[in-house]
């Protein structure tokens, strides 16, 4: 069953009009806070709350926002990342689309909190049709008073993967390459030109004028004991009815995928995007939580039409075009990857490539830079785990029909 808290707006207020969003009670959160609590205060509301960043990583939102507000600096800076390029995901769009006033008040707060004079909104290249909605609720949130202490500038990606990672995106602001960065240091004490800055994805940030405006205690009594609140996931794929969800965390992906969304026949899923968990047909009533299995929202449904060497391939297809190149593990694995599930899917693989992949996956996590290397194999992992067999079989009738051939 759906539970709709940060989608509670959608459909309800005009997106074009603030004076729709004053009347649903928006900016009444921001009040609150700036004339009813310090922002060291709200900080440990947030950080009470157990609100995680809902991009994937799972980090604590408040704990970010301490780490910041602890840095002296002449100037900080926040960053909300709509880039939004996981494959599959489409629910940030959604938000923006229906509700841009509740990310402006939630980028008010945040700024009043850890003294940030500066927000950007990162929006992916693809979006740019809602640059104008954006703009124009920034522009009324202004007029109001609502920004006399964060100016607002919104700024547009190329279409970079890499650039939803929180170092590539920072480079790309500032002009530079879209790649990962060494860490540490991290964001919060070293980032944008050198300065404190904070990044938090849309969905991470519309739930912080409710936290502020109904407490840390009404968050926490949602979700499981260490995933508080809800989530929205895109749902896509082999589905009757694909779309954006919201659900209290700890919901089965059983309820979503065939309740909500009708998927019929399942193979397999996957969860969280292009480097996310493979979850077979007869573990779909896993929970949907950050201690089990979750990412960045995406929902990726298979059916048994499916080919699983022939998804993997494209899926690794995808990463390895996006990988940024700068370390070795994740230019070069993506790429020899790539290549033995391309003579798998063609009929000629050997048997010794299952191993291959598995050395591979193993250095790759290991020793990459970024997210992207460290994660790229793990859905390629768990369909050798769960389809092992769909690999030998294919692998054994590329054996014989070379015998055939050669006699």
């Amino acid at each position: 069953m759906q539970k709709r808290v940060v989608l509670k707006n959608c459909g309800q207020v005009d997106p074009r009009s603030i004076h729709s969003y004053i009347k649903k009670g928006g900016f009444k959160a921001l009040e609150k806070a700036k004339k009813r609590m310090t922002p060291d205060s709200i900080i440990e509301e947030v950080i009470a709350s157990g609100l995680l960043g809902r991009g994937g990583a799972g980090f604590s939102c408040g704990l970010k926002w301490k780490l910041a507000r602890a840095h002296e600096a002449d100037q900080k800076f926040i960053i909300c990342n709509a880039d939004e390029g996981e494959v599959g995901t489409f629910k940030d769009r959604y938000i923006l689309q229906h509700d841009p006033f509740t990310l402006i008040e939630a980028l008010a707060i945040a700024g009043w909190a850890i003294g940030a004079g500066k927000a950007f909104i990162y929006l992916r290249a693809e979006y740019h049709f809602l640059s104008g909605l954006i703009l124009n609720a920034v522009s009324q949130a202004k007029d109001k008073g609502f920004l006399k202490h964060l100016d607002i500038e919104l700024r547009e990606g190329a279409g970079s993967y890499m650039c939803g990672e929180e170092s590539g995106l920072m480079n790309s602001i500032e002009g530079l390459r879209g790649e990962a960065r060494y860490k540490p240091p991290f964001p919060p004490q070293k980032g944008l030109w050198g300065k404190p800055t904070i990044i938090n994805n849309v969905e991470t940030l519309m739930n912080i004028p409710q936290i502020i405006l109904k407490g840390s205690s009404w968050f926490q009594s949602m979700g499981t004991e260490r995933s508080k609140g809800t989530k929205v996931f895109s749902v896509s794929g082999d589905v009757a009815a694909p779309g954006v969800y919201e659900l209290e965390l700890g919901s089965s992906l059983s309820e979503l995928i065939l309740k909500l969304a009708s998927a019929r026949d399942i193979k397999m899923v996957q969860v969280g995007g292009a480097c996310g968990r493979i979850i077979p047909a007869d573990g779909i009533d896993i929970p949907l939580a950050y201690e089990t299995v979750l990412g960045s929202g995406a929902i990726l449904v298979f059916n048994r039409t499916r080919d699983v060497i022939d998804a993997m391939y494209r899926n690794m297809e995808f990463l390895a075009d996006e990988s940024c190149g700068r370390c070795t593990p994740c230019r070069d694995g993506c790429e020899a990857m790539l290549d033995i599930l391309g003579r798998l899917a063609a009929g000629e693989g050997a048997a010794e490539d299952i191993g291959a992949l598995e050395d591979l996956s193993q250095v790759m996590s290991l020793s990459a830079m970024c997210g992207l290397g460290q994660s790229a194999s793990l859905p390629l992992m768990d369909t050798l785990k769960y389809f092992r067999k769909d690999y030998e079989n294919r692998i054994a009738q590329s054996v014989y029909l070379r015998s055939l051939r050669q006699a």
